[in-house]
């Protein structure tokens, strides 16, 4: 094996798990959540920059809130979610430099006044951060649901008034219901992704 990570892991992170479209209605605790964030939190950014920020939707207000911004097919399964969390991007991640990159006093100056590099940077590194927190799910034995299809600009209006946060992605969470899973789509060979220079 080229791989160190035993064949059970590899399949309860990667091969085995999958998009779940339907939840049991047993309780997604604060306590798994917390051990998810205190595994992923290690994985690398850019700078150490750490610019994914988590709302964990746990009030019927908040959650009628959240569902009227997702797209139709979006809806149902998310309203019906032990637990959904809205993955977003900080833009003003610089602010915490002082404590996550802190060798590098001036660091965060590099990013002062310059919003648009900010943004795209935060977006990236979110975005990684965003896999990372899947994996973290399936690591913890909970499946995720991860979805774009939603009205960012109202999810941003709505969960993040301040607007430094930018909404990546919303992931329902919890163990797998009845018929949880579409059949599984075809992946591209190694061959069709890798090349040599």
């Amino acid at each position: 094996m080229s791989l160190v990570l035993d064949q059970q892991a590899q399949d309860l992170l990667f091969r085995s798990a999958r998009t779940a479209n339907t939840f049991t209605d047993e309780p997604v605790t604060d306590e798994q959540v917390r051990a998810i964030y205190d595994l992923v939190k290690y994985a690398p950014t850019s700078l150490n920059m750490q610019p994914l920020r988590v709302v964990l939707v746990r009030s019927a207000e908040a959650r009628a809130r959240l569902v009227e911004r997702l797209g139709d097919g979006n809806k149902a399964k998310t309203a019906a979610a032990p637990l959904t969390a809205i993955l977003a991007a900080d833009t003003d991640f610089h602010d915490e430099f002082h404590r996550t990159f802190p060798h590098v006093p001036g660091v965060r100056d590099w990013f002062t006044g310059d919003d648009a590099t900010r943004a795209e940077v935060a977006r990236f590194n979110g975005a990684l951060q965003v896999g990372y927190f899947i994996l973290g799910v399936r690591a913890a034995g909970l499946a995720a649901g991860p979805m774009t299809g939603y009205d960012a600009e109202g999810v941003n209006k709505d969960f993040f008034p301040d607007g430094a946060h930018k909404v990546l992605a919303v992931v329902n969470i919890g163990k797998p219901g009845e018929n949880a899973w579409f059949d599984r789509s075809p992946r591209l060979d190694y061959d069709d992704v890798v090349t040599t220079a």
